[in-house]
């Protein structure tokens, strides 16, 4: 079992650039092992920060997608059958508790609300999980930290998190970070220029200003990088553009239009 949770230790640093004192208020937050809630859009850094915090804190990482389908045994664990008869398998959340890991539960609003209630114990002073078919009350490691994260602007009256739920953690806010820092990004994650970073990032920022005008959300900065490294693997700029931001994100030829637009003002 030692092997099982050393397999998710991150082993190299996870190259995240800070944006404020997110690092710090982290750290605190898990000397406290008060409970984390990561807010802000799809691919401005959430998951490359949870990342990045295990490694400097040098704790395993349990990751765990959220969807509407997961169950509550799903994450807190199951009994199986095999040819020895039944065994028990803990759920991610479970294993995580057991062994002292940080458990990052991405997009936590999609798993129904009857599942992300199976996490209350676990997020006030008891920090236990009761894992009622086996009977067991699960004292979680000193070490483990539970962190969550999800896009509020997706969030509605059917998929959102309870008061109860958010009450139980410390929140820290994610956006788009200020051009220059984006560039500095771009640039380091996807090798490219300085000045080709500062055109995807302008690019950009163009796009973020029709959210709500005819795009849902705004383009990422993860849709940026994918931009760079295409461009770094030789392809022209705006076929790069095309394929990494402007097609993924609308299917509105209107829409595409005032993208490939913006592309056409840069490249």
């Amino acid at each position: 079992m030692k092997d099982m949770i050393e397999d998710h230790l991150v082993a190299a640093e996870p190259w995240y650039r800070p944006v404020a004192d997110e690092v710090a208020l982290f750290q605190a937050a898990y000397a406290a092992r008060m409970p984390v809630m990561l807010k802000g859009p799809t691919g401005c850094g959430k998951t490359r920060f949870v990342e990045h915090m295990a490694w400097r804190l040098g704790k395993p990482l349990v990751t765990v997608a959220c969807n509407e389908d997961m169950t509550a045994s799903d994450l807190v664990g199951r009994f199986l059958l095999d040819a020895n008869g039944t065994r028990w398998q803990d759920g991610p959340l479970a294993f995580a508790a057991r062994h002292g890991a940080i458990c990052y539960l991405d997009e936590v609003v999609e798993a129904r609300q009857d599942t992300t209630v199976a996490i209350h114990p676990l997020t006030d002073g008891r920090r236990v999980l009761p894992l009622e078919k086996k009977g067991e009350l699960l004292k979680a490691h000193p070490d483990f930290h539970l962190v969550i994260s999800y896009n509020p602007g997706y969030q509605s009256l059917m998929k959102d998190l309870k008061q109860s739920t958010k009450q139980r953690f410390g929140a820290l806010d994610f956006a788009w970070p200020e051009a220059a820092v984006e560039v500095e990004i771009v640039a380091h994650e996807a090798r490219v220029s300085e000045d080709t970073a500062q055109k995807l990032v302008e690019i950009g920022a163009r796009a973020r200003n029709l959210k709500g005008h005819g795009l849902d959300e705004g383009v990422s900065t993860r849709m940026l990088v994918h931009a760079g490294q295409l461009i770094a693997q030789g392809v022209a700029p705006v076929a790069a553009c095309t394929m990494a931001i402007t097609r993924p994100i609308t299917d509105d030829m209107d829409m595409r239009d005032a993208l490939d637009a913006a592309v056409a003002t840069f490249f």
